[in-house]
């Protein structure tokens, strides 16, 4: 009995050992232009009033915009500058530029990048959005924590999707609608 029990226990780590490996071969192979979730960048301006990036932001729904002359990747402007940089200041959003508070010439990607870049600069960096850029440095797009996370989820299929709100509650289903 304790055998079959050991056995049991010894196939689960191994099936737990196969989805790890599968997990971590999928981030190492997938280039970020496959990420389901991958939008186009919203762009503007180096000379955009912060109040007018904020609102793109906004209405776009994204943490960031990315700043542009003639065309380039010069900076990019997030929801952390926001916080960080105006917040708690003097500063008027409706005369302020974004050149003045942006980050200037941010890491980026390509999108034939692998997945696993992005989550290594996110994780040694400490970034939630990087710029992705064509040869010529021109926006692309974005990639967020918020695609990752969403690829991450993607992988372990309805075993995440189906978990209970929270850890302290079960799983059980409830009668009726």
């Amino acid at each position: 009995m304790d055998e079959d029990i050991i056995l049991e226990e010894e196939a689960i780590a191994d099936e737990r050992a196969a989805g790890a490996a599968r997990l971590g071969a999928a981030i190492l192979h997938q280039p970020i232009r496959e990420l389901a979730t991958l939008r186009p960048a919203i762009c503007v301006p180096q000379k955009t009033r912060v109040r007018a990036a904020i609102d793109r932001m906004n209405q776009g729904g994204v943490g960031c915009v990315l700043i542009e002359d003639r065309g380039r990747l010069i900076g990019i402007f997030t929801e952390r500058d926001v916080l960080t940089k105006i917040v708690g200041t003097s500063i008027d959003i409706d005369r302020s530029t974004v050149d003045s508070l942006m980050t200037r010439d941010p890491e980026t990607l390509r999108l034939d990048d692998r997945v696993s870049y992005a989550l290594n600069k996110m994780s040694v960096g400490g970034f939630r959005h990087i710029p992705l850029v064509d040869d010529e440095n021109r926006p692309v797009g974005v990639v967020s924590m918020r695609n990752v996370v969403d690829y991450i989820v993607d992988l372990f299929g309805t075993d995440v999707l189906n978990l209970p709100p929270s850890p302290r509650h079960s799983a059980h289903a409830r009668e009726g609608a």
